[in-house]
């Protein structure tokens, strides 16, 4: 009896700090996405937080698509690209880029050497499938090790394996997967821009 309240409070106590876990709704033009923001990875949570309480992204374009890979945002509306600042790097074994992963974009190696992210550039992963085969290319071809959950994950829903432990996930996609792949499927032009707006219309803290 003893043992199973134990594990009773312990469920519990899960589903109360998954329940604490920030939401924040996406509206588009193309429709609305809700992302969850991770608590343990706290400094990219408490910026985008404080970005979507400052109306950073209202207004503004998910200025680069690519299909089968990820949608990016992050410019203010009035075309900055980011407020001035770098969050550092929250890498986590247990976040990794697989399809509806929230992450944060950044500066390339070369002149970012700690790879810290973006004050305010992320995307929203799409991906694609990958058999057994082309996970061990990536591994060999990147220095990466892929756990069995995460092998399981991009062989099942896919992901950007191959970004993993480079750039920092905070968060995924809840609802709205479908809007990413509509989002995703839109035609581009060059430097993979839309050719025609797809717009943040806001952004806001699901409470």
């Amino acid at each position: 009896m003893r043992k199973l309240l134990l594990i009773l409070c312990i469920f519990l106590g899960m589903a109360t700090q998954a329940q604490e876990e920030t939401k924040v709704l996406i509206k588009t033009n193309y429709g609305d996405i809700t992302v969850m923001l991770y608590d343990d990875t706290p400094l990219h949570r408490d910026n985008f937080i404080k970005l979507v309480n400052e109306g950073w992204y209202n207004g503004s374009p998910f200025h680069r698509i690519i299909k089968n890979f990820m949608i990016q945002g992050g410019q203010n509306a009035d075309g900055r690209q980011d407020p001035g600042y770098r969050v550092p790097a929250e890498f986590k074994s247990n976040h990794f880029h697989k399809k509806g992963a929230l992450a944060a974009a950044r500066m390339a190696d070369q002149v970012n050497p700690k790879k810290e992210s973006s004050g305010s550039q992320f995307y929203i992963v799409q991906g694609k499938v990958w058999n057994e085969t082309e996970l061990n290319v990536f591994e060999s071809r990147y220095g990466k090790v892929f756990n069995a959950k995460q092998r399981q994950t991009y062989q099942a829903i896919g992901g950007s394996p191959h970004l993993d432990g480079d750039y920092t996930v905070f968060g995924e996609v809840t609802e709205g997967l479908d809007v990413v792949d509509k989002i995703a499927a839109v035609k581009t032009g060059y430097m993979d821009v839309p050719v025609e707006p797809v717009t943040i219309i806001s952004m806001e803290i699901v409470k």
